[in-house]
Protein backbone atom coordinates (compact mmCIF):
# COMPACT_ATOMS: atom_id res chain seq x y z
CA UNK A 1 0.00 0.00 0.00
CA UNK A 2 1.39 3.33 -0.85
CA UNK A 3 2.24 6.30 1.61
CA UNK A 4 -0.57 9.03 1.91
CA UNK A 5 0.74 12.50 1.03
CA UNK A 6 -0.99 15.64 1.37
CA UNK A 7 -3.70 15.27 -2.22
CA UNK A 8 -5.19 17.85 -4.37
CA UNK A 9 -8.02 16.61 -6.95
CA UNK A 10 -8.81 17.49 -10.39
CA UNK A 11 -11.62 19.93 -10.63
CA UNK A 12 -15.08 19.15 -11.63
CA UNK A 13 -16.21 22.36 -13.62
CA UNK A 14 -19.98 22.94 -14.57
CA UNK A 15 -21.41 25.54 -16.88
CA UNK A 16 -24.15 27.14 -15.91
CA UNK A 17 -26.57 29.30 -17.62
CA UNK A 18 -25.41 31.85 -14.67
CA UNK A 19 -21.61 31.49 -14.98
CA UNK A 20 -18.88 33.41 -15.82
CA UNK A 21 -15.21 33.46 -16.96
CA UNK A 22 -13.39 34.48 -13.27
CA UNK A 23 -12.78 30.47 -12.57
CA UNK A 24 -11.05 30.01 -15.77
CA UNK A 25 -9.35 33.72 -15.97
CA UNK A 26 -8.42 34.84 -12.08
CA UNK A 27 -7.99 30.64 -10.52
CA UNK A 28 -6.38 29.42 -13.55
CA UNK A 29 -8.98 26.19 -14.04
CA UNK A 30 -8.98 24.73 -17.50
CA UNK A 31 -12.46 25.11 -18.88
CA UNK A 32 -14.59 27.41 -22.12
CA UNK A 33 -17.66 28.59 -21.52
CA UNK A 34 -19.98 29.46 -18.66
CA UNK A 35 -18.30 28.08 -15.93
CA UNK A 36 -20.13 28.91 -12.72
CA UNK A 37 -18.98 25.96 -10.22
CA UNK A 38 -15.35 24.02 -9.99
CA UNK A 39 -15.78 21.18 -7.58
CA UNK A 40 -12.70 20.77 -5.77
CA UNK A 41 -13.68 17.69 -3.70
CA UNK A 42 -16.70 15.33 -4.36
CA UNK A 43 -18.14 12.06 -3.18
CA UNK A 44 -21.23 12.81 -5.47
CA UNK A 45 -22.45 10.14 -7.47
CA UNK A 46 -21.63 10.95 -11.07
CA UNK A 47 -18.77 13.63 -9.91
CA UNK A 48 -16.48 11.46 -7.92
CA UNK A 49 -13.14 13.46 -7.79
CA UNK A 50 -10.12 11.92 -9.00
CA UNK A 51 -6.46 12.88 -7.38
CA UNK A 52 -4.04 14.66 -9.64
CA UNK A 53 -1.13 14.54 -7.69
CA UNK A 54 2.02 11.84 -6.65
CA UNK A 55 2.19 8.55 -6.53
CA UNK A 56 -1.96 8.09 -6.17
CA UNK A 57 -2.80 10.11 -9.04
CA UNK A 58 -5.89 9.11 -11.15
CA UNK A 59 -6.93 7.13 -8.17
CA UNK A 60 -10.68 7.90 -7.79
CA UNK A 61 -11.92 9.50 -4.31
CA UNK A 62 -14.23 6.51 -3.70
CA UNK A 63 -11.37 3.72 -4.16
CA UNK A 64 -9.18 6.41 -1.71
CA UNK A 65 -11.50 5.84 1.03
CA UNK A 66 -11.36 1.69 0.00
CA UNK A 67 -8.18 1.33 0.54
CA UNK A 68 -7.34 3.75 3.24
CA UNK A 69 -10.53 3.91 5.40
CA UNK A 70 -10.05 5.93 8.63
CA UNK A 71 -6.40 7.03 7.72
CA UNK A 72 -7.55 9.18 5.42
CA UNK A 73 -11.04 10.47 6.52
CA UNK A 74 -10.66 9.52 10.64
CA UNK A 75 -12.20 7.14 12.93
CA UNK A 76 -15.13 9.31 13.94
CA UNK A 77 -15.67 9.98 10.40
CA UNK A 78 -15.63 6.52 8.87
CA UNK A 79 -18.35 5.97 12.02
CA UNK A 80 -20.54 8.37 11.15
CA UNK A 81 -20.84 8.38 7.43
CA UNK A 82 -20.04 4.55 7.01
CA UNK A 83 -16.94 5.19 4.27
CA UNK A 84 -19.12 7.91 2.50
CA UNK A 85 -17.22 11.58 1.93
CA UNK A 86 -19.41 13.53 3.57
CA UNK A 87 -18.67 17.08 2.40
CA UNK A 88 -18.90 19.03 -1.06
CA UNK A 89 -16.13 21.34 -1.83
CA UNK A 90 -16.92 24.41 -4.62
CA UNK A 91 -15.56 27.74 -6.01
CA UNK A 92 -18.65 29.30 -7.50
CA UNK A 93 -18.68 32.36 -9.84
CA UNK A 94 -22.00 34.37 -10.61
CA UNK A 95 -21.86 36.58 -13.38
CA UNK A 96 -25.58 36.22 -13.43
CA UNK A 97 -28.36 35.60 -10.47
CA UNK A 98 -28.77 31.96 -9.09
CA UNK A 99 -32.16 30.64 -9.12
CA UNK A 100 -34.07 31.26 -5.98
CA UNK A 101 -33.54 28.13 -3.95
CA UNK A 102 -33.34 26.25 -0.67
CA UNK A 103 -32.23 22.67 0.36
CA UNK A 104 -33.74 19.96 2.32
CA UNK A 105 -32.84 19.20 5.50
CA UNK A 106 -31.52 15.39 6.01
CA UNK A 107 -34.58 13.91 7.28
CA UNK A 108 -36.59 15.19 4.54
CA UNK A 109 -33.71 13.92 1.60
CA UNK A 110 -33.30 10.68 3.52
CA UNK A 111 -37.11 9.66 2.81
CA UNK A 112 -37.44 11.79 -0.66
CA UNK A 113 -34.32 11.19 -1.96
CA UNK A 114 -32.21 8.76 -0.36
CA UNK A 115 -29.76 11.52 0.09
CA UNK A 116 -27.78 13.46 3.00
CA UNK A 117 -29.67 16.97 3.87
CA UNK A 118 -27.57 20.22 2.47
CA UNK A 119 -26.53 22.62 5.35
CA UNK A 120 -23.98 24.72 3.49
CA UNK A 121 -21.83 27.96 3.81
CA UNK A 122 -19.87 30.62 2.28
CA UNK A 123 -16.63 32.58 2.02
CA UNK A 124 -17.09 35.54 -0.48
CA UNK A 125 -14.07 35.89 -2.42
CA UNK A 126 -14.94 38.94 -4.89
CA UNK A 127 -17.81 40.73 -5.09
CA UNK A 128 -18.62 43.82 -7.37
CA UNK A 129 -20.09 46.77 -6.00
CA UNK A 130 -23.31 46.60 -5.97
CA UNK A 131 -23.05 42.75 -5.56
CA UNK A 132 -25.47 41.39 -3.26
CA UNK A 133 -27.22 38.03 -1.67
CA UNK A 134 -30.85 36.72 -1.64
CA UNK A 135 -31.25 35.42 2.19
CA UNK A 136 -34.52 34.99 3.77
CA UNK A 137 -37.41 37.15 3.25
CA UNK A 138 -37.74 41.09 4.11
CA UNK A 139 -41.02 41.11 6.19
CA UNK A 140 -43.14 38.37 8.55
CA UNK A 141 -43.51 35.80 6.17
CA UNK A 142 -46.11 32.82 6.44
CA UNK A 143 -47.06 30.29 4.08
CA UNK A 144 -50.10 31.86 2.98
CA UNK A 145 -48.72 35.25 2.25
CA UNK A 146 -45.82 33.43 0.40
CA UNK A 147 -48.16 31.66 -2.02
CA UNK A 148 -49.79 34.26 -2.51
CA UNK A 149 -46.90 36.49 -4.08
CA UNK A 150 -45.66 33.23 -5.99
CA UNK A 151 -48.67 32.72 -7.80
CA UNK A 152 -48.79 36.59 -9.13
CA UNK A 153 -45.55 35.88 -9.94
CA UNK A 154 -44.32 38.51 -7.46
CA UNK A 155 -42.20 36.76 -5.01
CA UNK A 156 -38.96 39.45 -5.65
CA UNK A 157 -41.12 41.73 -3.81
CA UNK A 158 -40.84 39.69 -0.17
CA UNK A 159 -37.08 38.66 -0.69
CA UNK A 160 -34.90 40.47 1.87
CA UNK A 161 -31.21 41.38 0.12
CA UNK A 162 -27.98 41.72 1.79
CA UNK A 163 -25.02 43.38 0.07
CA UNK A 164 -21.68 41.67 0.22
CA UNK A 165 -17.92 42.52 0.34
CA UNK A 166 -14.70 40.28 0.27
CA UNK A 167 -14.31 38.62 3.86
CA UNK A 168 -18.21 37.85 4.47
CA UNK A 169 -19.21 34.79 5.38
CA UNK A 170 -22.55 33.01 5.79
CA UNK A 171 -24.06 29.89 7.27
CA UNK A 172 -27.18 29.27 4.53
CA UNK A 173 -29.19 26.16 7.10
CA UNK A 174 -31.68 23.64 5.14
CA UNK A 175 -34.74 25.47 4.85
CA UNK A 176 -33.88 29.32 3.71
CA UNK A 177 -34.56 30.66 0.77
CA UNK A 178 -31.45 31.77 -0.78
CA UNK A 179 -29.59 33.09 -4.01
CA UNK A 180 -26.17 34.22 -5.06
CA UNK A 181 -26.61 37.45 -6.71
CA UNK A 182 -24.49 38.39 -9.74
CA UNK A 183 -20.98 39.72 -9.49
CA UNK A 184 -20.08 37.48 -6.39
CA UNK A 185 -17.60 34.39 -6.68
CA UNK A 186 -17.14 32.80 -3.45
CA UNK A 187 -15.75 29.50 -1.43
CA UNK A 188 -18.88 27.16 -0.90
CA UNK A 189 -18.70 24.11 1.87
CA UNK A 190 -21.65 21.80 2.30
CA UNK A 191 -22.83 18.55 2.74
CA UNK A 192 -22.09 15.92 0.16
CA UNK A 193 -25.86 16.35 -1.01
CA UNK A 194 -27.00 17.84 -4.71
CA UNK A 195 -30.78 18.09 -4.06
CA UNK A 196 -31.89 21.65 -4.23
CA UNK A 197 -35.37 23.09 -4.81
CA UNK A 198 -35.32 25.76 -7.16
CA UNK A 199 -38.85 28.53 -6.30
CA UNK A 200 -38.02 30.93 -8.90
CA UNK A 201 -35.50 31.58 -11.45
CA UNK A 202 -35.98 34.72 -13.15
CA UNK A 203 -38.12 33.52 -16.10
CA UNK A 204 -35.07 33.14 -18.23
CA UNK A 205 -34.27 29.81 -20.04
CA UNK A 206 -31.41 27.54 -19.16
CA UNK A 207 -28.52 26.68 -21.34
CA UNK A 208 -30.39 24.21 -23.65
CA UNK A 209 -33.04 26.98 -24.20
CA UNK A 210 -35.25 25.33 -22.16
CA UNK A 211 -36.63 26.41 -19.04
CA UNK A 212 -35.38 24.96 -15.93
CA UNK A 213 -37.59 22.46 -13.47
CA UNK A 214 -38.94 24.66 -10.25
CA UNK A 215 -40.27 22.76 -7.23
CA UNK A 216 -42.63 25.19 -5.67
CA UNK A 217 -44.61 21.89 -4.07
CA UNK A 218 -41.42 19.79 -2.70
CA UNK A 219 -40.58 23.34 -1.42
CA UNK A 220 -43.53 23.86 0.24
CA UNK A 221 -43.34 22.70 3.75
CA UNK A 222 -39.17 23.24 4.09
CA UNK A 223 -39.18 26.46 3.74
CA UNK A 224 -38.05 28.53 6.67
CA UNK A 225 -40.70 31.50 7.02
CA UNK A 226 -38.88 32.67 10.69
CA UNK A 227 -36.26 35.17 10.48
CA UNK A 228 -33.28 34.49 8.82
CA UNK A 229 -29.79 35.21 10.97
CA UNK A 230 -27.11 33.89 8.29
CA UNK A 231 -24.67 36.37 8.37
CA UNK A 232 -21.90 35.00 10.29
CA UNK A 233 -19.56 36.94 12.67
CA UNK A 234 -15.97 35.92 13.86
CA UNK A 235 -12.49 37.75 14.33
CA UNK A 236 -9.80 37.76 11.22
CA UNK A 237 -6.77 37.64 13.92
CA UNK A 238 -3.33 37.50 11.30
CA UNK A 239 -1.55 34.49 11.61
CA UNK A 240 -3.97 32.65 13.86
CA UNK A 241 -6.83 30.11 13.61
CA UNK A 242 -10.25 32.37 13.76
CA UNK A 243 -13.24 29.82 13.83
CA UNK A 244 -16.16 31.01 11.20
CA UNK A 245 -17.82 28.41 11.76
CA UNK A 246 -19.00 25.22 13.46
CA UNK A 247 -21.86 23.39 12.52
CA UNK A 248 -23.04 19.62 13.45
CA UNK A 249 -21.25 18.82 9.80
CA UNK A 250 -18.26 20.89 9.27
CA UNK A 251 -15.72 23.18 11.06
CA UNK A 252 -14.65 25.70 9.21
CA UNK A 253 -11.88 28.45 10.42
CA UNK A 254 -10.01 31.26 8.52
CA UNK A 255 -6.08 31.40 8.58
CA UNK A 256 -5.10 35.14 7.46
CA UNK A 257 -0.97 34.46 6.80
CA UNK A 258 1.93 36.88 6.34
CA UNK A 259 4.56 34.43 7.92
CA UNK A 260 4.90 30.55 8.22
CA UNK A 261 2.99 28.52 10.77
CA UNK A 262 2.53 25.37 12.30
CA UNK A 263 -0.62 23.84 13.08
CA UNK A 264 -0.42 20.92 15.35
CA UNK A 265 -3.37 18.60 14.33
CA UNK A 266 -2.63 15.15 15.93
CA UNK A 267 -6.04 15.79 18.69
CA UNK A 268 -8.45 16.23 15.08
CA UNK A 269 -9.73 13.36 14.45
CA UNK A 270 -10.82 14.16 10.65
CA UNK A 271 -9.10 14.88 7.86
CA UNK A 272 -8.78 18.59 6.63
CA UNK A 273 -9.42 20.22 3.74
CA UNK A 274 -7.49 23.68 2.62
CA UNK A 275 -9.04 26.29 0.38
CA UNK A 276 -6.69 29.49 -0.84
CA UNK A 277 -8.86 32.04 -1.38
CA UNK A 278 -6.01 34.48 -2.05
CA UNK A 279 -1.88 34.24 -2.45
CA UNK A 280 -0.41 31.25 -2.09
CA UNK A 281 1.23 29.31 0.01
CA UNK A 282 3.55 25.80 0.36
CA UNK A 283 1.93 23.16 2.89
CA UNK A 284 3.67 20.35 4.35
CA UNK A 285 2.61 17.49 6.02
CA UNK A 286 3.39 13.74 5.95
CA UNK A 287 6.80 14.46 4.47
CA UNK A 288 5.51 16.01 1.16
CA UNK A 289 4.89 19.50 0.51
CA UNK A 290 2.34 21.16 -1.88
CA UNK A 291 2.15 24.69 -3.22
CA UNK A 292 -1.38 25.67 -2.92
CA UNK A 293 -2.46 28.88 -5.25
CA UNK A 294 -5.92 30.98 -5.05
CA UNK A 295 -8.45 29.13 -6.26
CA UNK A 296 -6.65 25.40 -5.05
CA UNK A 297 -8.04 22.68 -2.63
CA UNK A 298 -5.61 20.40 -0.88
CA UNK A 299 -7.02 17.97 1.49
CA UNK A 300 -4.65 16.60 4.45
CA UNK A 301 -5.38 13.27 5.73
CA UNK A 302 -6.36 12.61 9.22
CA UNK A 303 -3.40 10.31 10.55
CA UNK A 304 -1.11 13.77 9.84
CA UNK A 305 0.11 14.81 13.03
CA UNK A 306 1.20 18.25 11.89
CA UNK A 307 1.16 20.86 9.21
CA UNK A 308 3.64 23.71 8.21
CA UNK A 309 2.20 26.12 5.96
CA UNK A 310 5.30 28.67 4.38
CA UNK A 311 3.68 32.07 3.24
CA UNK A 312 4.29 35.13 3.21
CA UNK A 313 1.02 36.37 1.91
CA UNK A 314 -2.35 33.86 1.98
CA UNK A 315 -5.70 33.51 3.17
CA UNK A 316 -6.88 29.70 3.52
CA UNK A 317 -10.22 28.28 4.74
CA UNK A 318 -9.22 25.36 7.36
CA UNK A 319 -12.34 22.47 7.21
CA UNK A 320 -12.41 19.73 9.27
CA UNK A 321 -15.34 17.53 10.12
CA UNK A 322 -16.29 18.02 14.17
Amino acid sequence: MKELYPIKFEPILKEKVWGGHKLVSHFGKSGSGRIGESWEISGVDGNISKVSNGSLEGMSLVALIEEYGEALLGKKVMREYGGEFPLLFKFIDASQDLSVQLHPDDAVAKERHNSFGKTEMWYIMDADKEARLILGFNRDMNKETYKDYLSRGEITQILHEEAVSPGDSFFIAPGTVHAIGAGVVLAEIQQTSNITYRIYDWDRPGIDGNMRELHTDLALDVINFEDTQAKLHFSKDQNHENEICLAPYFRTSLLPLTEDVTRDVSTIDSFLVYMCTEGKASIESMGQAEELATGETLLIPAIASEIKIKTSSATLLEVSVP
